[in-house]
């Protein structure tokens, strides 16, 4: 059977429970509601992500997506989850553990996203501690890290409330919106 089958047909993987949220790994029955959010979000959502591909919201690049996070789960790469929110089941973000490293490092860096209608209500602060809680507990990770644009104060107090610290400044640290753009780095290291 093949990764993908497996990892998101069979076996449903870890589930994250925070107070308002659940994060599981994304299904192709996500399909829907992920293309519908995506798009009602385009804008609010371009100026802090690198460029989407023209067919970035079709159900094949969506089914590509998929199985590229299964190849990553199966190698322990990374844990790419959805975000719902409890009251509803209703998809409104996503948060990513990538780039994981095992040996001397013990650490991964943390993305996330959040749909413009759910954005500012505490969402995204609640599924961040329950992925730090994973990364931490379930994982066995040391350290994790993450990174925002200078401008992005929403992002950068989010993460500070979450424990992360403010480690420096990559000039020209990431390709977002088709533009290499500096970042405000941050990091946590797993509390003793």
């Amino acid at each position: 059977m093949s990764a993908f089958l497996r990892l998101f047909h069979t076996d449903p993987g870890p589930r994250l429970e925070g107070a308002k949220v659940f994060l599981r790994l994304p299904r192709l029955s996500d399909y829907k509601a992920w293309s519908a959010l995506r798009a009602q979000s385009a804008a609010f959502l371009k100026p802090w992500e690198p460029t989407w591909p023209e067919d970035d919201m079709t159900r094949p690049a969506f089914r590509a997506r998929l199985n590229a996070y299964a190849r990553e789960l199966e190698a322990g790469e990374a844990f790419p989850f959805f975000m719902f929110r409890h009251e509803d089941g209703a998809l409104i973000g996503g948060v990513r553990l990538f780039h994981i490293r095992r040996g001397v490092a013990q650490s991964a860096v943390m993305g996330y996203w959040i749909g413009e209608p759910f954005a500012r209500r505490g969402y995204m602060r609640d599924g961040v501690k329950a992925a730090i809680d994973f990364a931490f507990n379930g994982l066995g990770l040391h350290r994790l890290e993450a990174a925002c644009m200078p401008e992005n104060g929403p992002s950068a107090a989010l993460l500070l409330k979450s424990g992360f610290v403010e480690e420096g400044y990559a000039a020209a640290y990431l390709k977002i919106n088709g533009e290499w753009r500096d970042h405000r780095l941050f990091g946590m290291v797993a509390p003793k």
